[in-house]
């Protein structure tokens, strides 16, 4: 910051005092304004945004003691150097406790006053750095994807801002692509543990060998393979949380351990003897119902109540269309600055196309849809063809049936789309490949097998 961007306010019913500290840090570059009292130095505070406050203690009617007090009020931020004689001392020790930078006694030597005010002056540069720098993070950490004009968006919107001023376990539940994550990443970017990590585990692509080394590390030596010493998710969420996706997957013997560290913050890495203490947030995603696991016996029915203590279901999109058109434009402007293609909009015939498919991959497979449109558009408007449909026509996924129907037809489309690339179809339908082994099994698929029986 160069000096003559930097503002001082000098107060002092003393006008030999004022001329004089004004004079001398004029001559250093700095821009200077004088009050004689606190209702000149009142009137002056709002004009201009100052960097520091020279302020004489003893002043008739509104002390520097006083002025302080209304100043600290109308700028928190601001540095006050107080000003005060040396029989006055007391006074100023008072002063620095209700929050003044510093002080010096009169008579004032140049060079001492010229170096509290660099020191105040610096402070108050890196104070409004970091708070600049902490709303920029805050912007950042919040991610955009989930909106939405639908009451059932709105009401999450406002459980958030409930759940995040507390350290209660959530589970999210609801479908594959609904945006979990993203409400997860929202709870956690509003928290007070926003400046610590949030450590993301998808539970369901590990077996649970590896998911309790992911979790709690291990020690060289711990088992075959373990040639160093590996820090587990535990550690790392600690001051943060710890979003387990994929919750209903994991195995009995892992929620007894997992229980556990909710329950005395410690734990031990594999292999190891020495105790770590953590102190995390859990936030759990789940598709699965939990409640039937519980009663099948596939899930602990303590480790259930432990960590669904504030629960937030999140519906699918075909539940609430009204969110797909602002969803739509969202992602049209996200994609477009991206890779900085000027796209003005989407044909009507384009969105009754996107308007009329059951989006069985929910926002997940909607925002993946448009991206792609965005590459692949010749014109400065989405058109139908731009869209990921079968041959060249509208989606045939059926838009009535059972779920797992529409499921079913929507992976044998994208395996067929993807020429059976098993990665990049689950890239596309925003799975993991376990899971779409594990689809492609449940449902019998196979490559000779029609996408539409």
């Amino acid at each position: 910051m160069q000096n003559q961007e930097v503002a001082i306010l000098i107060v002092d019913d003393e006008a030999t005092v004022r001329d004089a500290l004004s004079s001398w840090f004029r001559k250093d570059g700095y821009v200077t304004e004088t009050a004689a009292d606190a209702v000149e130095a009142l009137k002056l505070l709002p004009t201009r945004a100052w960097d520091v406050v020279l302020l004489d203690i003893k002043m008739p009617s509104i002390s520097g003691l006083e002025l302080q007090k209304r100043i600290a009020h109308v700028d928190p931020g601001l540095p006050i150097i107080m000003i005060t004689a040396y029989a006055s001392v007391d006074t100023a020790v008072e002063a620095l406790k209700e929050g003044a930078f510093d002080y010096v006694t009169k008579p004032i030597d140049p060079d001492d006053l010229s170096r509290i005010v660099r020191k105040a002056i610096e402070r108050h540069r890196l104070k409004t750095e970091n708070l600049q720098l902490k709303k920029k993070i805050e912007e950042l950490a919040i991610d955009d994807d989930f909106v939405g004009v639908s009451s059932q968006v709105q009401k999450i919107h406002e459980i958030i801002d409930t759940v995040a001023a507390t350290d209660s376990s959530v589970v999210i539940r609801g479908e594959s692509g609904t945006g979990k994550e993203l409400i997860a990443r929202r709870i956690h970017a509003k928290s007070a543990r926003m400046y610590s990590p949030l450590v993301p585990v998808n539970c369901g692509g590990l077996s649970e060998t590896l998911l309790e080394s992911e979790l709690f590390g291990h020690e060289k030596g711990a088992f075959t393979g373990a040639q160093y010493r590996h820090r587990g998710k535990l550690e790392m969420a600690n001051a943060g949380t710890l979003f387990l996706d994929e919750i209903g997957t994991i195995s009995m013997k892992t929620q007894i351990e997992l229980l556990r560290v909710l329950d005395t913050k410690q734990f031990t890495r594999l292999g190891g003897t020495q105790v770590i203490t953590v102190d995390f947030r859990l936030i759990c995603a789940t598709n699965q119902d939990l409640e039937d696991l519980v009663r099948r016996g596939l899930f602990r029915e303590d480790f259930y109540y432990r960590i669904n203590v504030f629960p937030i279901f999140v519906p699918p999109l075909r539940d609430r269309p009204a969110d797909i058109p602002m969803l739509v434009q969202h992602f049209l402007d996200k994609f477009s600055r991206q890779i900085n293609k000027k796209i003005e909009g989407i044909s009507p015939r384009a969105m009754e196309t996107i308007m009329a498919c059951p989006w069985p991959g929910n926002v997940r497979e909607l925002k993946n849809a448009i991206e792609r449109a965005v590459v692949v558009a010749s014109g400065p408007m989405i058109e139908p063809e731009d869209l990921p449909v079968s041959n060249g026509k509208r989606r045939t996924t059926p838009v009535s049936g059972t779920l797992e129907a529409v499921e079913r037809v929507h992976i044998a489309e994208t395996l067929e789309q993807a020429h059976w690339n098993i990665t990049r179809a689950a890239q596309t339908l925003g799975i993991d490949r376990v899971t779409l082994y594990n689809k492609i099994k449940k449902y019998g698929l196979s490559r000779t097998l029609p996408s539409h029986p």
